[in-house]
Formats: C-alpha cells, sequence, structure tokens
C-alpha cells in the first residue's frame, strides 16, 4: 500500500522558475489597474513627510545604465520610507532644454544655429524632448519605479519657466545678477559659454613654449635683457597685456653666453630650461645676480604683438600665485583669456581686457595682424603665432596635460571674454552663507562635504547666459541707440507674466515685439542715453540654472510636498553640477539649501573597470538585462553593490546576481509551499507555545529584521542584501528548513508540532516579502498577491503594507546560544555520518542512531533541545551515555524497521495490524 498520498508536501503555484521577462509586465499591469502608488498616497496623508526631489534627467535619448542606477536608488529609498509609514510622494522630472537636446536635434537637422528659423527650430525641440519624456518614462515604469508619472515636473511648461523667470528676477532685485565683460569657457564648436559643470577634463595635446619678452629699461644695458615666460596657449599671447612674479621667489639674472643676452629666470627652474631643454653645457651660461620677485615690480617689458590693443609695453606684477613648479616662474598675463589672469591683471591691476577672438574660436578684425584674423587659435592660429615670434621662441615641445571639453561635442574650449551676465558669488557674502550652509546638510557618503565645500571655495562668478537657442530666454532689453541692458525689475516682471500666461510659454519671447512685454514698464527709458527704443536680447538662460530652481517651481508651495527636500540623490559629478546649481540661488534667495541629505553614487563601468563606450563594444543597455534577465535583477545588482564607489557591470557579474535572487525565490517559494491549508486566524500557535527551534529562528528572523532597517537606514543597501541572502542561505536554508521536513511532511496536520512550524514560516514569509520590497517589488509583489488570496493579510499589495516590527519577546539571546551550540553539534556530527556513508555503513542518515558519549553538564545542554534533536540531525534516534572524558560521537545502525510514509527507522513499526509498515507516529497522523 502506497502512502505517498498522505504525505503533506508543499503546494504553491509560485513557480521555482521565475521567468521575470515575462511575469513583471503583469505585475505592472496590477499596479496601474488597481492604481497602487495613488492608494499608497492617500494611505499615507498625514504622516511625517520625506520628499526625494528628483533631479531631472535630459530628454534626449534611451535610457543607459547610469540612468537605471539612479533611479533604482531613488526608487529603494522611496519605497522603504513609505514601508517606514512616511509620506514620501515622488515626483519625476526632465529637463527638457539645453545644449544636449539642441545639439542633437541641429545634429538631426543637419544645421546649425545660424541658419534656422528660431520660433520652428523651437517648436520641434520641444516635439523632440516631450517625445523622449515618454519613452523614457515607460522605461523607468519598467524597472518598476513608483512615481507621480502623470504629473512630472518638465522644464519647458509654462508654469516651470515663469518660476525659473521668477527666481532670475528675485536675484537681480537683491543685487546678485551683473553684466560683465570676464572670460569664460567657452565652446566655439556649439558658440556658446559654458558652466563649469558643462565642461569635462581630458587628456589633450598641446604646444608647450618658452618665450622671450625685452626688457625695457631708462638706461640701455650693455646687453639685451629678458624676461622668459612659458605657457600652453600661444595663441593668447597677441593678447598679452602683462608678465607676473612670485614677490619671494629668488629670480636669477644668466648670460645666455653663444646669445650675448640676459634671461631672467626663477633660479630654481634654471638648470631645467637651459640644460635640460636647451641643451647648453653649464659653461654655456652664467647666473650673474640674483634677486627677489619684489625688485621687478613695476619694470615693463616690449609687447610681442603691440597693434593687438594698441599698447607699446606689458608691465611686471607681483602675486603670490605664481608657481615654480614649471615654467620659468615668470608668466604672461591675458586678461582676456583666463579667470587667474583677469582677477590679478584686470581686476587687481586695472589692465585691459583684450579678446581678440570671434564666437568661433577665430582671430577677429581687432587682433591687428592680417596673418592672423580668421585662423582658428587651436590650430592654425598656434602655428601662425609660433612663426610669427621668430628668435624670440626659445624653445618649444609638445606635451600631454588634462584640458577642458565641451560635454556635448566632445572638443576642447577656450577661454574667452565676452559680455555675459553672471551671478556674483560674493555679492552680500554668499559665498560664505554657502560654505555654512553645507555644514548643516547630511553628506552621503560623508566626503562629499569637503568636496562640494573645495568646489564652493575655488568657484568663479556663475555664468548664466548661453548664446543658444533651446531654453528659457535671459529676459534682458537693451537700448538700440547705445547697446545698455534697461536694468530694470519692473520689465523683467513684465517677461515673467506674459510667459505664465502664454501656452507656449516662452515662446512668446522669441516670437513678439518688445513693445508686447515693456508697454506697462514705468520708467522705460534708458538710463545711460535716455532712449525710449529697445530690442530683445538673444541670450537664454543655462539649463543648469533651469534645474538649478526646481525646489521653487516644484518643492515651494505645494503641500503634498516638503521645502527643503528630505534629500538630493545623484551621480557624484553632480557635486559641481545639480548639487551647486540648486545651492547658490536656494541660499541667495530663501536663506537655507534645498536638501537636508545629499546621496551620491559612483558610474557604471564594465566588468574591467572601463568606462562604457560604443567604440569599445562594451556597453551594455538596461533593455538587454530586462529583456534577458528582468528588472528584479538589475535591482539587486543596484542593491547589492556599494554604489559609492563605481559599479561594475558584465554578463558574468549579472549570472552571479541571478544566481543570489534563485536562492531568496527558492526560500519564497518553500515558505509559501509549506503554507500551503494554513489559516493564520484558526491555526497559528502562540509564540510560548512553539517549539525551542521554531522559537530561535524568529530570534534570527528579528535580527535580520533589525540589521536590514539599520542597513535601510544608512543607505547601506548592500547590508540588507548580505542580511537577508545570509538569512535564507544559512539559517533556513541550509539549516531551519531541512530540520522542518519530517514535521511539516508527515506529522498530523493539525498537530501542535507542524502549527508550531507553520506559523514560523508565516512569520518569515511575511517578515521577508515587506524587507524585501524596495529591493524586489516584482517578486514580492508576486508572492504577496498568494498569500491575499489565501487571506494571510488584508492589504492587496506588499507597497500598502508597513516594514515588519518584530515582538520584542523574539529576540532571546539565551535561546540563540543554545542553538548556536546545536549548529556546532550537528557539524560535527554529520562529520561522523559522512564517514559511515562513505564506508557504506549506512546509506541515509536516517538509517543511523548518534550516541553521545559525555558528561552531565553535555547531557544537560542536549536536554535543552528535547525531542528535537533526532530531526535536527535528520537521524531516527539519538542516545546519551554517561562519559568522563569530552563528549564523543557515535554512529551506529538505528533500532527498528524503516517507515514506509515517513522512512524513519523505529521499534514500533509493524505493532498495527491495520499499518504494518507504519511507525507508531505515523499511525497516528494518519
Amino acid at each position: 500500500m502506497s502512502y505517498s498520498h498522505t504525505v503533506h508536501l508543499p503546494q504553491t503555484p509560485f513557480p521555482m522558475r521565475a521567468d521575470l521577462p515575462k511575469r513583471e509586465p503583469a505585475i505592472l499591469e496590477f499596479w496601474e489597474k488597481e492604481r497602487i502608488y495613488e492608494k499608497i498616497r492617500r494611505q499615507r496623508a498625514g504622516r511625517p513627510k520625506f520628499v526625494l526631489h528628483d533631479g531631472p534627467p535630459y530628454a534626449n535619448g534611451r535610457i543607459h545604465m547610469g540612468h537605471a542606477l539612479n533611479k533604482i536608488l531613488k526608487d529603494v529609498i522611496v519605497k522603504y520610507r513609505t514601508l517606514l509609514g512616511e509620506d514620501s510622494p515622488y515626483v519625476p522630472g526632465w529637463d527638457c532644454h539645453g545644449l544636449p537636446i539642441e545639439h542633437q536635434l541641429m545634429k538631426d537637422l543637419k544645421k546649425d544655429k545660424h541658419n534656422v528659423d528660431v520660433l520652428e527650430f523651437r517648436k520641434k525641440a520641444a516635439e523632440f524632448a516631450l517625445k523622449w519624456v515618454e519613452v523614457q518614462k515607460e522605461e523607468f515604469k519598467r524597472l518598476g519605479v513608483f512615481g507621480d508619472w502623470e504629473n512630472p515636473y518638465l522644464t519647458l511648461t509654462p508654469n516651470y519657466e515663469t518660476a525659473i523667470l521668477k527666481s532670475f528676477r528675485e536675484l537681480f532685485e537683491k543685487g546678485f545678477i551683473s553684466r560683465s565683460m570676464k572670460p569664460v569657457q567657452w565652446c566655439a564648436s556649439c558658440e556658446t559659454a559654458l558652466a563649469d559643470a558643462e565642461v569635462e577634463y581630458e587628456e589633450k595635446e598641446s604646444p608647450a613654449i618658452y618665450v622671450k619678452f625685452e626688457m625695457v629699461l631708462e638706461k640701455k644695458p650693455p646687453r639685451n635683457l629678458y624676461m622668459v615666460i612659458w605657457t600652453t596657449t600661444p595663441w593668447t599671447l597677441p593678447a598679452n597685456v602683462g608678465l607676473m612674479l612670485h614677490p619671494n621667489l629668488k629670480y636669477a639674472v644668466v648670460r645666455v653666453k653663444k646669445r650675448n643676452e640676459d634671461w631672467i629666470i626663477a633660479e630654481s627652474l634654471c638648470r631645467d630650461l637651459l640644460e635640460n631643454k636647451l641643451r647648453l653645457a653649464a659653461s654655456d651660461y652664467e647666473v650673474m645676480e640674483t634677486r627677489a620677485g619684489s625688485e621687478f615690480g613695476g619694470w615693463k617689458a616690449k609687447r610681442i604683438f603691440p597693434d593687438t590693443g594698441g599698447m607699446p609695453w606689458s608691465p611686471c606684477l607681483l602675486d603670490p600665485g605664481v608657481s615654480e613648479e614649471d615654467g620659468t616662474g615668470v608668466v604672461h598675463i591675458a586678461p582676456g583669456h583666463g579667470e587667474i589672469d583677469y582677477a590679478v591683471g584686470h581686476v587687481n591691476h586695472g589692465l585691459p581686457v583684450l579678446s581678440p577672438v570671434n564666437d568661433s574660436g577665430k582671430y577677429a578684425e581687432d587682433v591687428g595682424y592680417d596673418g592672423l584674423k580668421g585662423l582658428f587659435v587651436l590650430s592654425k592660429g598656434n602655428q601662425k603665432v609660433l612663426e610669427m615670434l621668430g628668435d624670440r621662441l626659445v624653445h618649444q615641445e609638445k606635451i600631454k596635460h588634462s584640458y577642458p571639453h565641451c560635454w556635448r561635442c566632445k572638443k576642447p574650449v577656450i577661454f574667452r571674454a565676452t559680455h555675459q551676465w553672471f551671478l556674483n558669488v560674493d555679492h552680500e557674502s554668499l559665498r560664505s552663507k554657502l560654505l555654512s550652509e553645507i555644514e548643516n546638510v547630511r553628506w552621503i557618503p560623508a566626503h562629499g562635504r569637503n568636496r562640494i565645500k573645495g568646489m564652493i571655495e575655488q568657484r568663479p562668478d556663475w555664468c548664466l547666459s548661453r548664446q543658444r537657442l533651446w531654453g528659457t530666454p535671459l529676459p534682458i532689453f537693451y537700448c538700440k541707440a547705445c547697446g545698455e541692458p534697461l536694468a530694470n525689475s519692473g520689465a523683467i516682471n513684465m517677461v515673467e507674466e506674459k510667459v505664465g500666461l502664454e501656452a507656449d510659454g516662452s515662446d512668446a519671447w522669441f516670437r513678439e515685439k518688445p513693445e508686447y512685454f515693456l508697454d506697462h514698464v514705468s520708467p522705460f527709458k534708458c538710463e545711460k542715453c535716455g532712449g525710449a527704443d529697445f530690442e530683445k536680447g538673444k541670450d537664454i538662460l543655462d539649463v543648469w540654472f533651469d534645474s538649478g530652481v526646481s525646489w521653487e517651481a516644484v518643492l515651494r508651495g505645494d503641500k503634498s510636498l516638503e521645502w527643503p527636500a528630505g534629500m538630493y540623490l545623484e551621480g557624484s559629478d553632480q557635486h559641481r553640477g545639480w548639487f551647486q546649481s540648486s545651492l547658490i540661488p536656494a541660499v541667495a534667495l530663501r536663506g537655507k539649501a534645498p536638501y537636508r541629505s545629499v546621496l551620491t553614487h559612483g558610474f557604471v563601468v564594465d566588468g574591467e573597470g572601463r568606462k562604457m563606450s560604443k567604440s569599445q563594444g562594451n556597453v551594455i543597455a538596461p533593455e538587454e538585462i530586462l529583456k534577458d534577465y528582468g528588472a528584479d535583477i538589475l535591482r539587486l545588482w543596484v542593491a547589492a553593490s556599494d554604489y559609492r564607489e563605481d559599479i561594475r557591470i558584465s554578463k558574468d557579474i549579472l549570472k552571479g546576481v541571478a544566481e543570489s535572487y534563485r536562492k531568496i525565490r527558492n526560500t519564497i517559494r518553500y515558505l509559501l509551499g509549506n503554507l500551503h491549508g494554513f489559516d493564520p486566524a484558526k491555526d497559528e500557535v502562540s509564540y510560548n507555545s512553539m517549539l525551542p527551534v521554531d522559537r530561535w529562528i524568529l530570534h534570527c528572523l528579528a535580527d535580520m529584521i533589525e540589521t536590514s532597517r539599520k542597513s535601510y537606514d544608512s543607505y547601506d543597501f548592500h547590508r540588507v542584501v548580505v542580511s537577508v541572502s545570509g538569512f535564507c542561505i544559512l539559517e533556513c536554508s541550509s539549516f531551519y528548513f531541512d530540520v522542518l521536513k519530517d514535521r511539516l511532511y508527515t506529522f498530523n496536520v493539525s498537530s501542535l508540532e507542524r502549527r508550531s512550524a507553520q506559523t514560523a514560516l508565516y512569520k518569515i514569509l511575511s517578515s521577508l516579502l515587506r524587507v524585501l520590497a524596495p529591493i524586489l517589488p516584482f517578486t514580492t509583489e508576486e508572492a504577496w498577491s498568494l498569500g491575499f488570496k489565501d487571506k494571510f493579510w488584508n492589504e492587496s499589495s506588499v507597497l500598502l503594507s508597513d516594514f515588519p516590527n518584530p515582538d520584542p519577546k523574539w529576540e532571546d539571546k539565551t535561546l540563540d546560544d543554545i542553538w548556536q551550540k546545536v549548529w556546532l553539534l550537528r557539524n560535527q556530527t554529520n562529520l561522523s555520518l559522512e564517514a559511515k556513508r562513505k564506508s557504506g555503513f549506512i546509506g541515509s542518515s536516517l538509517e543511523a542512531k548518534v550516541i553521545y558519549i559525555g558528561s552531565q553538564n553535555d547531557k544537560k545542554s542536549l536536554d535543552q533541545i528535547g525531542d528535537d534533536l533526532a530531526s535536527v540531525l535528520i537521524v531516527s534516534q539519538v542516545e546519551f551515555k554517561n562519559g568522563t572524558g569530552p563528549l564523543e560521537i557515535e554512529v551506529c545502525k538505528a533500532d527498528g524497521e524503516k517507515c514506509s510514509r515517513c522512512w524513519r527507522y523505529d521499534v514500533t513499526v509493524g505493532r498495527d495490524a491495520g499499518h504494518p509498515k507504519l511507525c507508531g507516529r505515523c499511525v497516528g497522523a494518519l
């Protein structure tokens, strides 16, 4: 007679094979159909708020792995804070203006900004951006990211643009905005100024040259006297208006014998130039005297290109910023082509600002030399300058160095002085206020604080104006008669109001005449010449200003959100990007940082740690992973990685993640399968009535929950994964589940022993799904829905539940100590069983009886486990004998016959005539 039908084997529709790519879309459909996000919002209304404010990605293409990493991290945090019971709404946003979109559209249209109809182009740009918003929206939703997808914030909407213009106006009114001719980073290819955040540093080969400037003295010396400078930008020499020395450095006057010339060079750098570069022997030159740099202050040198600017002399200035690490200790100053040159030469000493370079990066008419006009400065311009230097060129070579490049076209940029609009970071002590506010923010990782502090300490004024087409207009009018800007906040306010009223928002600026905006503005006259005829400026605002005031456009005034935000979370490059562009206007206008905490992550690289690029063929796209593995594998990869560093991904890494996922899934399947027929309302066993091993696993569960909670709180998601995986694999699968099989499969369905085990499994399942929900929402929802059907819980979605809060009784250190010893004893016993199995003495461990020989203390320890010990060891019997030495383990054949139902050996087999092949326990179970 077969008894297999009487064994309570696991039953569940939760499959071992996840098949996530096919299964996840159905769960997405469930979330949308049931409007789970909206239910969460209603459920959490009125609770303490935690708002993670979304940094807007550019709407200019499909998402890449960096997007996936970023959005998944945000979603894990938002889902966790929601499960904690907080009101944590998430409003996604998109950056819809700017060079990334304009550049791509120009490329598609095969045009440039000089030959397009502006309004038509802006219309196409809006369509382009909105198309990609929809594409990215669906891609983010496919990752399981929850949010208010029906009402995202877009930087091109009239409401948002109004907030941009309002912020600009308020900054203008407070005196932070001014127009200056300063050197800015300029992309000659894109023909626009760039902010620091729009510049990437790449290695570049440049000419490095030594040039001599002839000194002009009241009394002509017996031989020509020169100062020698070193530069990697020969093209800036026509704009030279001064030389700079360190006041405290020692400078040598060196006689170069073959040239019959005296050169002034920093003493510490003489040998490098003369011997290493020029290959002169020590006898070929002589140090005539040394002087402190301060003695050269006020000296004059002949300008090499006097026709540029019409000045004959370059004065010698003193500044402690001059370095003696390389070069000659003498620096040529071109205030029109460098920040330091501008600060020292123009601001401190009043030298003129020459910038004879046009928007295309070519020498302009005012360069004064026909041979230079029209030459691109970084190529033919450099070459022509070298030719024109003649014998003043002492030495030239090529060097490779880190050089700024445009973030979009990837071409080298130049520094070029142009009239631009700036946000002055030192007005009203703003810089010191920014540094103070940084101290009030929690930075994760902590070194982010020093990183952004260093950037704020060194940053120049923020250039807000851009010479492009696609963006929010810089709302300034200019006098047609004299070119003076109309410095009138009323005029800006009228633009702000009109843009808010127009369906196409800021397109009105490009469509309407000045009178449309200025009719109601008073005074309506140029402050410089009294003119009353104005024209609109052609600049737009920096796209970083667009996103930088998202706290104003999105957070402030919306009661469902909060200001400041609980968190900003982006890549580590945003210390010089969005974190700064948000901090500066917020502190300037509202006196505090727009965020309470800032979390940064690294970049996604390939399995070898290399940057992903199409040229290297090492790009892995999110859609590939979704197709092959599903979103939960991608999410587990994110959570299991230390995001504080660059994160590696490859096919092998994903296989490893999938294997880790499989073990977690199998744990969930075991739990669901063995809870078949369990009704918590009727069958749950009280804690004090549970078997010791079942109470012990609840202790382990409580420890896992607490470790996971602390790890979530500290944003150490990889520690959550380690904690959960360890619990599933070590405590559950390798030990507890093994121990339970006999009880679950063969004991009477309603027995205390079986219900005790099921109660523990129920607690584990309920807690495990909620701990994992922020990381694996698809898998936990799939399992939760099955429990919901079985009336395990009332919430229809795991995301409507709360993070588990274990009963304090579960934490039992004494019980844990006992079972840790049992675990060790089991491992030791298994070694003895394995030896007997290898020798052929036994086949299955159930054929064995284990005899422990030890002291009364040993017996007392074993008695604490009670009747569970044989089940724990998965043997048929356990016996104890008194001994005097250390605990010994003997393995012998089990007593009795094998039970056909439970497979244990027992002396009661055959005693029941009705079931002669069953043990007494199984007869009772039937």
